[in-house]
């Protein structure tokens, strides 16, 4: 996998804070002008309240809209497409211990969706996993880990890490928890935000896809910053524009992002998979379906 980095917090919201006049009457009387500190921290409950009213207006609206690529079979189906681009296979179950360093700038990559010892996916992977199986095999690497965190570096990883890799990806444990990460990270944030602007099964696994290379990121060639780039061009459906001419302003941004960072990048997840798709009018990414990655043929019955 190739990302640019990983923007793993959640942005802050931005609080303009007001500005208070006393005026000079029967200052006796006058409520006493609260201290910044207490302004600051008013403004902050205000601002997580409507967070928190937000989120659960989405959800009431999410809670109303068709399974998608959440249903079981269309989640499968995804994984199939992703490991067919991440590893060249559609049997992405045999992913859990694949390791190596692809020259990529993110250090090593590991593992079904391709967590990154440079990218901090990976980090909080194992350090999650650590709370709960805190003898792993994977354990000890942790403070090389937070070291080479956002560098491709190797340095106290090598030669052991990607051997202890391989061995604890037998764990059951640890397999869930890779599932469990890719879902968290990636699949369940962009699944949920595509339902939101409207996007059908075919759409939801757009941002899949895209939010696993370029990472959930808020600069200009991460996830976010391709989907604000997008709508500078196509509105989404939820506002009222149409699915397929935003998808297809989306894939064109992603594209460009793609060489402008790898100018040697095989686009193929783009060009012959899912505009294909796109192209053949399955929004619903519907099966069968037949696909071209890095000049391998695909098909799923």
């Amino acid at each position: 996998m190739k990302r640019a980095g990983v923007l793993l917090l959640a942005a802050a919201p931005v609080i303009a804070t007001g500005m208070y006049f006393v005026m000079p009457t029967d200052s006796a009387n006058a409520p006493a002008a609260a201290p910044p500190a207490a302004t600051a921290q008013s403004a902050r409950e205000d601002a997580k309240d409507r967070a928190e009213e937000e989120r659960a207006e989405d959800d009431a609206v999410i809670a109303g809209l068709p399974a998608g690529l959440a249903a079981p079979a269309k989640k499968e189906l995804a994984q199939q497409l992703v490991a067919s681009a991440e590893h060249s296979t559609t049997d992405w179950r045999t992913t859990y211990g694949s390791i190596e360093d692809q020259d990529d700038g993110c250090g090593y990559t590991a593992g079904i969706i391709g967590f990154c010892t440079g990218t901090h996916d990976l980090l909080m992977l194992v350090e999650g996993y650590t709370e709960d199986h805190p003898d792993n095999g994977l354990a000890s690497y942790l403070p090389a880990l937070r070291e080479v965190d956002g560098s491709d570096s190797h340095e106290g990883l090598d030669p052991g890490f990607p051997a202890a890799w391989e061995a604890e990806a037998k764990v059951p444990a640890f397999r869930a928890a890779q599932e469990a990460e890719r879902d968290r990270v990636y699949f369940e944030p962009a699944v949920r935000l595509a339902k939101l602007d409207g996007l059908g099964t075919l759409g939801q696994f757009v941002y899949f896809d895209a939010m696993v290379f370029h990472g959930p990121d808020l600069d200009p060639d991460g996830f976010y910053g391709l989907r604000e780039r997008t709508l500078k061009q196509a509105k989404t459906p939820a506002a009222g524009g149409s699915e397929k001419k935003y998808l297809n302003a989306f894939l064109d941004i992603r594209r460009e992002a793609m060489l402008t960072r790898y100018p040697d990048q095989d686009t193929s997840r783009v060009d012959t998979a899912q505009r294909r798709f796109l192209e053949a009018g399955n929004l619903g990414l519907d099966t069968p379906l037949v696909w071209e990655m890095y000049g391998e043929h695909h098909r799923l019955p």
